[in-house]
C-alpha cells in the first residue's frame, strides 16, 4: 500500500511530466482555448524599450478545428446500427447477456473514451459494481489518472492513483478526493488545495474490497478482490501521442491570419484626410467637424486629400484557405465546407470521407484490444451468474460505420439494376424452349440470387401436383365418354 507522502510525490511529478504536458495542451485545443488567446503586440517607442502596444486592436478569435476533429472520431466510428460486439451464430443465449452489459450507456462512455484518446494522446475506462452489483464502466479522464510501477521499464502496473476535484470549500478551497487501486481493494484519501493528504474519513470502508456482496446464508457483507485493477487504457498512437500534434501549426497560423485580418479591418476602417491650409485652432476641432459636419474649414490655397489603406485581403484569404484544407488533410478529417463543382456524386461523397475512415481504421485496431479485455471480464461475470461456460473466442467484433450517400443516386443504381435484371430473365425465357425448363429454371435462380434446390423441390412438387390433376381430368372425361 502506498503511503500519502509517496502519492503526493506521484501526483507532483505527474504533474510536470512530458506526457501530461502534450495532453493538457491537446486538451486545452480541444476547448478552444488556443495560443491565440494570449497573443500580444509590441513596439520600441522613442528611447529604444521594447513596450506592449495597448492602442491597436488586438482581436483573439479560437477556430475551433480540433474540437471538430475530435467529435469527427466518435461519431463516425460508433455510427452503427446494431451492437458491433456479436456473439457467433452457433452460440445460443450469448447475444442477450452482451446486449446486456454493452448498451447506448457503455457506448457513450466509449464515445467519451475515443474522444479524450485522440485529444490528450490516451484515455482510460474503468470498471466497477453499481448498486444492483452489476459491473459497469465509465470513462476516467487521463489527466487524473497517474500508473505507479515497481520500475519505469516494468509493464505490469501495480498501482492506479485517481484524483478529481470534488467540490469547493466554503473558504474557497478546492477538496481532492483521491482513490489509490491496487489488485485487492482501493484506498481513499482527500486533500485540501495543496495541503497533506489525509484518509478520507467519509468512507465506510477504506480500505474497500472491489466487490462488496451480502452473504445469503449469514446476511453478512463480504468483499473480494478482483485479482487485476479494472482501468484499461487506449492510446491514439503508438506513442500515445495527442492528435494535435502534427496540426497545432497550421491552426495557430490561421488564427494569426483571420485575427491579423479582423485587426486590420478594425484599424483601417476610416480613411486618412491629409488637411492642408486648415484655419482651425487644433486637430481636435478637425476631428470633430469631420466626424460630426463631414465638413472643414481651410484657406484659398488649402485643401483636403483622401487617403485610403489597400488591405492585403486576398494574400490573407488564399493563406486561410490553404491551412484550412491542411489542417483536414493532416489531421485526417472531413472537411463539411467543400463545395466542389456541385457533382454530389457517391464516389465523391466515399472520397471526402477517406481520410476519416483511415483514421478511424487505425482506432479500431487499439480499441479492439480494449474491448477484449472487457468482455473477458463481463463474460466471468455471465457465467458465474449463469452457470455458463462462454469464452473470448465466441465473440467477435462487428464495426461497419455508416457514410452518408446520395440517395437519388442510390435509388437510380438499384432501379438500373432491376432493369437489368428482367431483361436477363426475359432473355432466358426466350431461349426456354431450346434449352429446357431445367436449365432456364437454374439460370433465373442465379440471376434472382435463389437456392435452386430450395426451388427445384418445390417445382416438383408442383408437376406431381399437377400431374395428379391432369390424370384427373382424363379419368373423368374417359367416364363421362362411357
Amino acid at each position: 500500500m502506498l503511503k500519502p507522502s509517496e502519492i503526493k510525490r506521484f501526483i507532483d511529478e505527474d504533474a510536470v511530466s512530458s506526457a501530461k504536458r502534450y495532453a493538457k495542451e491537446g486538451q486545452r485545443y480541444r476547448d478552444a482555448e488556443h495560443d491565440i488567446l494570449e497573443h500580444r503586440l509590441f513596439y520600441f517607442n522613442a528611447d529604444g524599450n521594447l513596450v506592449e502596444d495597448k492602442t491597436r486592436s488586438n482581436i483573439k478569435i479560437s477556430h475551433p478545428f480540433f474540437a471538430e476533429l475530435a467529435q469527427q472520431l466518435p461519431a463516425f466510428m460508433l455510427s452503427f446500427d446494431k451492437n458491433p460486439i456479436r456473439a457467433k451464430q452457433n452460440v445460443e443465449g450469448l447475444q442477450d447477456h452482451l446486449d446486456e452489459y454493452f448498451d447506448d450507456e457503455f457506448w457513450a462512455e466509449i464515445g467519451d473514451l475515443i474522444d479524450g484518446a485522440y485529444s490528450k494522446g490516451f484515455d482510460y475506462i474503468y470498471g466497477y459494481r453499481n448498486d444492483e452489483n452489476h459491473l459497469v464502466f465509465e470513462c476516467a479522464d487521463s489527466l487524473n489518472v497517474i500508473e505507479v510501477r515497481a520500475k519505469d521499464t516494468d509493464d505490469h502496473c501495480e498501482h492506479i492513483i485517481y484524483w478529481y476535484i470534488d467540490h469547493i470549500s466554503k473558504d474557497k478551497k478546492a477538496v481532492k478526493k483521491i482513490q489509490v487501486w491496487d489488485k485487492d481493494q482501493i484506498s481513499y484519501y482527500v486533500q485540501i488545495e495543496n495541503g497533506e493528504i489525509e484518509t478520507d474519513p467519509s468512507e465506510e470502508y477504506n480500505p474497500r474490497p472491489h466487490v462488496i456482496f451480502i452473504d445469503e446464508k449469514t446476511g453478512e457483507k463480504k468483499g473480494l478482490p478482483l485479482g487485476y485493477i479494472p482501468f484499461w487504457k487506449l492510446k491514439n498512437n503508438k506513442q500515445a501521442m495527442t492528435g494535435l500534434k502534427p496540426i497545432k501549426a497550421l491552426i495557430d497560423d490561421y488564427d494569426l491570419m483571420m485575427c491579423g485580418l479582423s485587426n486590420n479591418l478594425a484599424d483601417f476602417d476610416t480613411p486618412l484626410h491629409v488637411v492642408k491650409g486648415y484655419e482651425g485652432e487644433n486637430l481636435d476641432e478637425l476631428q470633430t467637424n469631420l466626424k460630426t459636419k463631414k465638413v472643414v474649414g481651410v484657406d484659398g490655397e488649402g485643401g483636403v486629400d483622401v487617403k485610403t489603406v489597400d488591405i492585403p485581403y486576398q494574400a490573407r484569404k488564399e493563406k486561410a484557405e490553404l491551412d484550412e484544407k491542411n489542417i483536414y488533410r493532416f489531421g485526417m478529417g472531413f472537411n463539411s465546407s467543400q463545395t466542389g463543382d456541385g457533382n454530389i456524386t457517391n464516389i465523391v461523397i466515399r472520397s471526402r470521407y477517406t481520410l476519416l475512415d483511415l483514421k478511424a481504421t487505425n482506432m479500431y485496431k487499439r480499441l479492439k484490444k480494449v474491448l477484449k479485455s472487457i468482455c473477458k471480464v463481463v463474460l466471468d461475470e455471465i457465467n458465474d451468474a449463469n452457470g455458463t461456460d462462454y469464452q473470448c473466442k465466441d465473440i467477435e467484433f462487428e464495426f461497419h460505420p455508416s457514410i452518408p450517400t446520395n440517395e437519388s443516386e442510390n435509388i437510380a443504381n438499384e432501379r438500373v439494376k432491376a432493369e437489368t435484371k428482367q431483361i436477363a430473365v426475359n432473355t432466358i425465357l426466350n431461349v426456354a424452349a431450346q434449352i429446357g425448363d431445367e436449365m432456364a429454371v437454374k439460370l433465373i435462380c442465379e440471376e434472382l440470387d435463389i437456392d435452386y434446390d430450395d426451388i427445384k423441390a418445390e417445382l416438383e412438387k408442383l408437376k406431381e401436383e399437377q400431374n395428379t390433376v391432369n390424370a384427373k381430368a382424363t379419368l373423368e372425361q374417359v367416364v363421362v365418354e362411357e
